[in-house]
């Protein structure tokens, strides 16, 4: 299958690299043009946007922002017309369904890409790529999109996929935060950061098992339990603050968890389980 990759950034040259070492015709360009010699000496296809575009029937798109895309795409739309571009950029699901209508609304048939991989896990196991939009055009796609990475679909809206990556994400930060709190607090033990580092990892491992039944929890609403609840969650989550502080560590990524078990807490709910605090996020759908 022919391709064009809009955008050479690190991702962008990954993956046109990937492409060619797969035996695709593939096609480049980048707004800064030097981006493109190096694998246009390696065989693909150079020009202007307007013959790359020509040149395949599916465009993979890796620019900085939404509005990138839309900046660069917005001069050739006519010649984008019944093409499918995969737009591989990191956004919103709010920025990917308005992109979608609007390259509707120019017969583009779009596809959109949540990615789980940095650049040099491309094409290697371990990589993943989320896809939601026009499922036609995806699995049209698909040979070309499963040399990258592991293709999911998403049905529904094309939003799908980057709101599923986003929550991967959120709970990756909610993790690193932690880490930097465990480990500012262990260096007061005398313990250094490659020290404490093995410990950390198997205890947050073995953590991590928890997973599956905090969301069996979250799916029921039920949370009734006898053992460690929100207050005694709650009591032990204001030790470790109160311990950072009297080491002279800062609390500030602890603090969230601890109000939100304290306003679970004050709402009468002091008995049901930790994993009743989703609902001081879910809350927000009321807000």
């Amino acid at each position: 299958m022919n391709v064009s990759v809009i955008g050479l950034g690190a991702m962008g040259a990954a993956i046109a690299a990937r492409l060619l070492d797969t035996g695709h015709d593939t096609a480049v360009w980048n707004r800064s043009a030097h981006r493109a010699e190096p694998l246009i000496a390696k065989g693909a296809t150079g020009g202007t946007l307007a013959e790359v575009i020509a040149a395949s029937d599916v465009l993979i798109v890796t620019l900085l922002r939404y509005n990138s895309v839309e900046e660069v795409l917005a001069p050739v739309f006519g010649e984008l017309a019944g093409r499918t571009v995969v737009n591989l950029t990191s956004g919103t699901p709010n920025e990917a369904r308005a992109l979608a209508a609007l390259l509707a609304s120019h017969g583009v048939r779009y596809v959109d890409g949540g990615m789980m991989a940095v650049p040099e896990m491309i094409g290697r196991p371990g990589a993943s790529i989320l896809y939601s939009g026009d499922e036609a055009a995806f699995e049209e796609a698909r040979p070309v999109l499963a040399e990258l990475a592991s293709a999911e679909f998403f049905p529904g809206d094309a939003g799908r996929a980057s709101l599923v990556d986003l929550s991967l994400l959120a709970g990756m930060y909610g993790m690193f935060g932690g880490i930097a709190q465990a480990t500012a607090m262990a260096e007061r033990a005398g313990l250094p950061p490659t020290v404490f580092a093995p410990r950390l990892t198997a205890w947050l491992q073995a953590m991590a098992t928890q997973a599956a039944g905090h969301a069996v929890v979250a799916e029921k609403r039920d949370y009734t339990t006898d053992t460690q609840s929100v207050s005694f969650n709650l009591g032990a989550l204001e030790a470790i603050m109160e311990a950072a502080r009297d080491e002279g560590v800062g609390d500030g990524f602890l603090a969230p968890v601890r109000d939100a078990l304290a306003a679970r807490a004050a709402a009468g709910r002091g008995e049901d389980v930790f994993a009743s605090v989703i609902e001081a996020v879910r809350a927000q759908d009321a807000a």
